[in-house]
């Protein structure tokens, strides 16, 4: 099944107390965070490519952040070994602040930044994509899955798109209209709860077209429940679910109130499915999480890193090393990765160089990115772009078994 283009995208976090797969967040500080490149003294025109990149590797959505910075710098390392072309990184610390980010991309465009790979959230992304669309810098994000990234739903003669801004994550709304079909196609559930945030543009878009898709499909949506952001109590919603006999919740949120959502779920001795989007990719990381409570969690996601294909090994190792840790690289890491390669194929392919203009380098990017014959092969799968901005791929199932993510579809 692929998740077709069209027009609208992630609103990133917005959380409460934690961030990520959950809800829009406020933002606290922007500290810069350099990534492998200089203090700043690098200049357009020599023999690298500047890529900038921003996203938040301090505060409550340092999860997300990290993992694109990680997963950029794993990919501007091998480029660099291939000697083909070569990239230098610089990436600036944003705290999933709108105002933060602006800042960092200002302290990127003095250093000499040539193409953007973020932000990572996408508040701060709408911000700063209306910044590298007047200044005509090629932006791709891993993350931001808002459609008001690239210019909204209404875009056209009193709207146009912002024709410099790419996604290489799925776009809310493809998000929800997907659900449904893969827990219509895999028969997982025939009586479906829905729990969502109100109050987040990105867990609302991915509800309303699943609600949209259910309505054709075999499954009957039996419960309909809201909450807010900063939200800690899930009896209400729960209980719901309960009475009303669903055999699966559906949770188009982030990680931080799914982790509250099936504590509340054990604690009122009801057992569902839980069937997730990317948002709660990152949950097995919670600080403080039961990880036992999301056993047999389902999600849909473009990459899962327990796979056993080669591709996904290496990186899933060179991640490791590149970040100090032993946790596996996530969706938006492996997105991150994919953002980095997919330019420097585009970069190959039209014969770009790093002396030319900035915005010389935007058109002919642009003119790739947008012909029909670009397709990117990667870690996400293979990927092309519309002229929207929008990505097609297709997603994975994954379920979360003994602690880890594993492949939900039969190979």
């Amino acid at each position: 099944m692929k998740i077709e283009n069209a027009v609208s995208r992630r609103n990133f976090l917005k959380l409460s107390g934690v961030v990520a797969a959950g809800l829009g967040l406020t933002a606290c500080g922007g500290s810069g965070d350099s990534g492998s490149s200089s203090d700043g003294a690098a200049a357009a025109g020599g023999d690298a490519f500047l890529i900038g990149g921003i996203g938040p590797v301090t505060g409550a959505a340092a999860i997300y952040g990290s993992a694109t910075k990680f997963g950029a710098q794993v990919a501007v390392d091998e480029v660099n070994a291939a000697g083909t072309i070569k990239m230098e990184l610089n990436w600036q610390d944003d705290e999933h602040d709108a105002e933060k980010s602006v800042n960092a991309y200002n302290t990127l465009k003095d250093w000499g930044m040539q193409i953007l790979v973020g932000t990572t959230t996408t508040t701060p992304c709408v911000a700063v994509s209306t910044e590298t669309n007047a200044d005509r810098i090629f932006e791709l994000t891993p993350s931001a899955s808002s459609v008001n990234v690239i210019g909204g739903e209404d875009i056209g003669a009193d709207n146009p798109r912002k024709d410099n801004v790419f996604q290489m994550c799925f776009t809310d709304p493809n998000q929800g209209t997907a659900s449904a079909q893969y827990i219509d196609e895999q028969k997982l559930g025939t009586k479906v709860a829905i729990i969502y945030n109100n109050a987040d543009a990105y867990s609302t878009g991915i509800y309303q077209k699943f609600v949209d898709e259910a309505a054709s499909k075999s499954f009957e949506v039996v419960s309909t429940t809201t909450f807010t952001d900063d939200q800690t109590d899930f009896s209400v919603q729960v209980k719901d679910a309960k009475d009303n006999k669903a055999d699966l919740i559906f949770l188009p949120i982030y990680y931080t109130p799914a982790s509250l959502i099936l504590a509340e779920a054990k604690k009122q001795d009801f057992a569902p499915k839980f069937f997730g989007v990317d948002g709660m990719d990152g949950i097995l990381t919670l600080e403080g999480f039961d990880t036992s409570l999301a056993e047999g969690v389902m999600l849909l996601t473009p990459f899962v890193a327990t796979a056993e294909d080669e591709a996904t090994q290496s990186f899933d190792e060179a991640y490791k090393a590149a970040a100090g840790s032993e946790e596996n690289p996530n969706q938006f890491a492996a997105d991150a990765y994919d953002c980095v390669k997919a330019i420097a194929q585009a970069i190959e392919t039209a014969g770009i160089t790093p002396d030319m203009a900035t915005e010389e380098i935007c058109d002919a990017l642009i003119a790739q990115f947008t012909d029909s014959s670009f397709k990117y092969s990667g870690l996400t799968g293979e990927s092309s772009w519309s002229t929207t901005g929008e990505v097609t791929k297709t997603p994975k199932g994954m379920v979360i078994q003994n602690g880890v993510y594993m492949p939900l579809d039969a190979e």
